[in-house]
């Protein structure tokens, strides 16, 4: 009886304070963070106005790497700037309706990235094994027949979940171990079962990002195969397609571990945890700039010429 005040209490306020175990030390936690929110908003900025900019720029490919883009800039605006103001001044208070704002921002997002890239493995798999309908498959009304079940699919999945954390009661705690509202950082600190809302998000990591993992892999070993047969004509394509699944993977396993830490029994500290989540929402804004970007001999050379116009255009004024 004692504990029934306790569960009619719901907090809808909280407080974020990831990495509080380092101390007096936290606050320097600014500098890298910020550097790499800087990279990530400077990169991909260039990036959308080249590709926006640039006649030559507006194939199928090019389009969804300034797609990407897009999402790689609006991903970290949503929780970095909140963390570093919670670095430098203990800023860390957040509504539960700004905390499943952010949850679902993040989420959405994440998978979105994760099936943009199984888009951008089709694009490449039409270019290269059947380049002779590749503007057949790759034109607006075909190409939707592969877009609107996956994005359903992301939708439906990641509304579900954060409404039903939405619904939970809190009254463990107010405080979140995190520096962002991760779906499970909130959910465990609600009272009452919170089966299904594990079960949920177990679905949205394994039907979401796991079964675009798992298309990626199988369209790039059609490409590799094609390759091998047609010898040195797409050699070049091995080496984008690998670094495309370099950081995939990256980003899988990082999620999952993520995702996993919360549910099975490990030894994983929670800075290490918060780490891991910040590894697979915040790197991909930072490499994905240069792996579609500088990697892809077009776009270089079209940045190439954009800063030697800005010269020219310099030493004239």
């Amino acid at each position: 009886m004692k504990d029934l005040p306790a569960q009619n209490i719901s907090f809808t306020e909280f407080k974020l304070v990831g990495f509080y175990s380092l101390g007096e030390w936290r606050p320097f936690l600014f500098i890298p963070f910020f550097l790499m929110f800087l990279l990530a908003i400077t990169a991909n900025i260039i990036l959308i106005y080249l590709i926006k900019s640039q006649q030559s720029l507006h194939s199928p490919m090019y389009i969804l790497i300034g797609v990407m883009a897009v999402l790689d800039l609006i991903m970290p605006i949503f929780f970095v700037p909140s963390m570093l103001l919670s670095f430098l001044f203990n800023w860390s208070e957040i509504s539960l309706t700004g905390c499943l704002i952010q949850m679902f921002g993040l989420h959405f997002i994440g998978t979105f990235q994760s099936t943009l890239v199984f888009w951008m493995a089709l694009d490449r798999y039409f270019a290269i094994c059947k380049p002779l309908h590749y503007h057949k498959y790759m034109e607006i009304s075909n190409f939707l027949k592969f877009v609107v079940v996956p994005v359903m699919r992301n939708g439906l999945l990641i509304v579900t979940m954060v409404s039903l954390a939405g619904r939970l009661s809190f009254c463990v705690t107010n405080v979140i171990d995190h520096c962002f509202c991760e779906h499970m950082a909130l959910v465990q600190l609600a009272c009452g079962d919170i089966s299904v809302n594990n079960i949920v998000g177990l679905m949205a990591a394994f039907f979401i990002t796991t079964a675009d993992f798992i298309l990626i892999t199988v369209s790039y070993v059609l490409i590799f195969s094609s390759v091998f047969r047609s010898g040195e004509t797409h050699l070049k394509a091995i080496n984008t397609c690998i670094t495309h699944i370099i950081i995939m993977t990256l980003s899988l396993i990082s999620a999952l571990i993520a995702f996993l830490s919360y549910r099975i029994r490990n030894n994983i500290s929670s800075s290490n945890r918060i780490f891991i989540s910040i590894l697979y929402l915040l790197f991909p804004s930072c490499l994905h700039p240069l792996i579609y970007g500088w990697r892809t001999k077009e776009i270089r050379q079209t940045f190439l010429k954009f800063i030697n116009n800005a010269k020219v255009y310099s030493l004239k004024n």
